[in-house]
């Protein structure tokens, strides 16, 4: 079993890592997340998730155990799998992505291309238990203020999302440009997200 792999940094994508260790070169699949960890750096560590089956042996890579730790769980759910979970790891940061199953905020987890409700539903509810002890194990910037906060943008999502819909816009692709707009200005009143989504969309 890999546990991590150390080495120069050869090549990357915003997929894929290559990373040489000892004259051997390793092609190893990443999350936007980590992409932006080590996109600066000459010599790197990714801690390693090894997935075999009959027809692949594929390595996933992270900048950091927790963020491996959130992609064994993601794959542990039904219909979960490794494309999927780094798809909800390149959209969500570890720490959104604990405070949304901890908040079960269905709304912001549909935003994830190819997640849709009961998918949505179905990680909720396998993994809220066990999201909340990976984090409380971690020490953090995970405080109670900010997954208010969260809170308090999943309301003003489905607000400017539902604002839109009403305007004739499509659902997915609002949600999207809302869920981009509060990562930029989490401040900001639904009245500016709404004038900012308007020229977006």
């Amino acid at each position: 079993m890999i546990e991590y792999i150390k080495g120069e940094l050869v090549e990357l994508t915003p997929t894929i890592a290559i990373i040489d260790c000892n004259g051997l070169g390793y092609a190893i699949n990443i999350s936007l997340n980590t992409y932006s960890a080590i996109q600066r750096k000459k010599d790197c560590i990714l801690y390693i998730y090894e997935s075999i089956r009959e027809d692949a042996y594929v390595l996933y890579g992270f900048a950091e155990k927790q963020e491996r730790e959130l992609f064994s769980l993601l794959i542990s759910v039904s219909g979960i799998g490794g494309n999927t979970a780094r798809m909800i790891l390149s959209t969500l940061s570890p720490t959104e992505l604990v405070n949304v199953i901890s908040m079960e905020n269905v709304s912001i987890l549909k935003t994830v291309k190819g997640i849709g409700l009961k998918t949505a539903q179905r990680i909720i509810v396998d993994l809220k238990d066990k999201i909340k002890i990976i984090d409380e194990g971690k020490n953090s910037e995970n405080s109670s203020s900010q997954i208010m906060r969260q809170f308090a943008n999943a309301e003003i999502l489905e607000e400017a999302v539902a604002a839109l819909t009403m305007l004739g816009f499509a659902p997915a692709p609002s949600q999207k440009v809302v869920l981009a707009i509060l990562k930029e200005e989490p401040k900001a009143s639904i009245e500016t997200i709404i004038k900012l989504a308007l020229k977006r969309l």
